[in-house]
């Protein structure tokens, strides 16, 4: 039985594996800022997982499925993810990134079928073992073993998950602070680093502080304007979500429980949603492959930090 969002959401231990989930997105973003910042806000994400949907859904019988820029563009308008001109352009940067391109052999000349560059499927796989391997942890089973063992299954299993993500409401908005992050480009990434920075973890303190944060840092490293930065962090801070122990910019910054907690249940959401797809499509794989996975699951889902 997949995990459920409740099980996941009242659990620190949980939790704590995201916050390791987080610091893993950064370090992904690092790796290949070009390519991640495709990941780094929640419309260019869904986008991204709409347009994998549809390649992957292709029907070789049926030379109108598959990615096509024109049914790329009708599904996100249909699914109010963006307006027509901003998924057209999204497409032309694709490709012109490369991280998609022309299907040369089509059968019909008249049509052009996009497809993904390996660069962009490899990240993509990435990201899914990265949630995979963190809800092996949870219950000591194999999802990630069996997705390795059968990478077929990665063209059935991404579109059950990014069509779960696209219709479900609490996935893309799960509250005021993280869509003023998600909503606007490497916002997402801003807020990733901003978790992935907690070292101790109290679920009932109103507030927990994560250091000094350098916002040239962070405007340096995830491309984003300092007026940009400037204008989600005080905003964020207008909401009570987080703040300076002083001058606003200076000292240690906190965040909020009720911040704190819309991230939590986003997670919990899209990991429970994902669990859901694997289930159907990959089998149960709950039986640990490893004398490990026991004392893995014992360590993610403890009740401390």
């Amino acid at each position: 039985m997949a995990i459920s969002v409740e099980a996941l959401a009242s659990n620190a231990g949980f939790f704590n594996a995201v916050l390791s989930y987080a610091r893993g997105m950064v370090a992904m973003y690092g790796a290949n800022p070009r390519l991640a910042s495709i990941f780094a806000s929640q419309q260019r994400w869904l986008m991204a997982q709409s347009g994998l949907a549809l390649y992957h859904e292709r029907n070789p019988q049926d030379p109108a499925s598959g990615l096509y820029s024109g049914r790329f563009i009708d599904y996100i308008v249909a699914n109010e993810i963006a307006s027509r001109n901003t998924a057209a352009s999204f497409t032309q940067e694709m490709v012109a990134y490369r991280f998609a391109r022309h299907i040369a052999d089509r059968p019909d000349k008249r049509a052009r079928p996009l497809e993904p560059t390996e660069a962009a499927l490899d990240y993509v796989w990435k990201w899914l073992q990265a949630h995979l391997t963190i809800l092996d942890a949870l219950d000591g089973g194999a999802r990630a073993v069996a997705l390795e063992q059968a990478p077929d299954v990665f063209a059935r299993l991404q579109p059950a998950i990014a069509h779960a993500l696209v219709g479900n409401e609490r996935v893309r908005r799960p509250g005021p602070t993280f869509d003023l992050f998600t909503w606007v480009n490497s916002g997402g990434v801003v807020m990733d680093d901003l978790f992935s920075r907690i070292a101790a973890f109290d679920p009932d303190a109103p507030r927990t502080e994560i250091g000094a944060v350098s916002s040239s840092d962070l405007s340096d490293r995830f491309m984003i304007s300092k007026t940009h930065l400037k204008r989600i962090f005080g905003k964020a801070a207008e909401l009570g979500s987080m703040g300076w122990e002083g001058a606003p910019g200076r000292g240690s910054l906190w965040l909020s429980r009720d911040f704190i907690r819309e991230y939590w249940d986003y997670q919990a959401e899209k990991f429970a949603l994902i669990d859901l797809a694997c289930e159907r499509h990959c089998g149960t794989a709950r039986a640990a492959t490893a004398p490990a996975a026991d004392e893995r699951a014992l360590s993610f889902t403890s009740a401390g930090p």
